[in-house]
């Protein structure tokens, strides 16, 4: 008898460290480190930041959508949309037919001494039924939407190629339309 309320007491024992020690996904993470207005992210390992003015966080169709469109002056850009939307917590990119969140990265390469020469490329995510990333929003405020995301992308219409964005950050203004 005295051995099984010991087990029982080392079961109950494990049982608390397993549960206080895990963190739920729902939650959103963290907020990274993103400056206050900007996307920040790395693109294939090298650096990318948004600029203030060309960057924002749309909440739309009565709360149930979140874009989020970000710039640099180099023509570079990160769209992110989640379909079903409901504030803070995690949201997967791809990962079966059901899930219609999406995000994409874009490059444009001006020509000015011929600007219809001019290219854009764009790597976009899910372009399969796996999951490629997840945005973790971790604050919505009347004023700012804060988060995370990381994502494998596509560049399904040109070259097939693929782009690994890791270390994505954003704290942006928020609008509500």
């Amino acid at each position: 008898m005295r051995t099984l309320k010991n087990v029982m007491l080392l079961v109950m024992t494990m049982s608390l460290v397993t549960f206080t020690s895990c963190k739920s996904d729902d939650d959103g993470g963290n907020g990274g480190n993103a400056p206050s207005g900007t996307l920040t992210a790395k693109v294939d390992g090298a650096n990318f930041q948004s600029l203030d003015i060309s960057s924002s966080a749309t909440v739309a169709n009565n709360g149930n959508n979140l874009i989020i469109i970000a710039s640099n002056s180099d023509g570079n850009a990160f769209a992110i949309t989640i379909i079903g939307y409901s504030g803070p917590g995690t949201y997967p990119l791809g990962g079966g037919l059901n899930i219609t969140n999406s995000a994409s990265y874009t490059e444009t390469d001006v020509d000015l001494n011929n600007p219809q020469n001019s290219t854009t490329e764009i790597w976009q995510a899910p372009f399969n039924d796996t999951q490629v990333g997840e945005v973790n929003i971790s604050e919505e405020t009347d004023t700012k939407v804060i988060g995370t995301f990381n994502f494998t992308g596509k560049n399904v219409n040109g070259d097939q190629s693929e782009k690994i964005i890791t270390d994505g950050s954003f704290n942006l203004d928020k609008q509500t339309t």
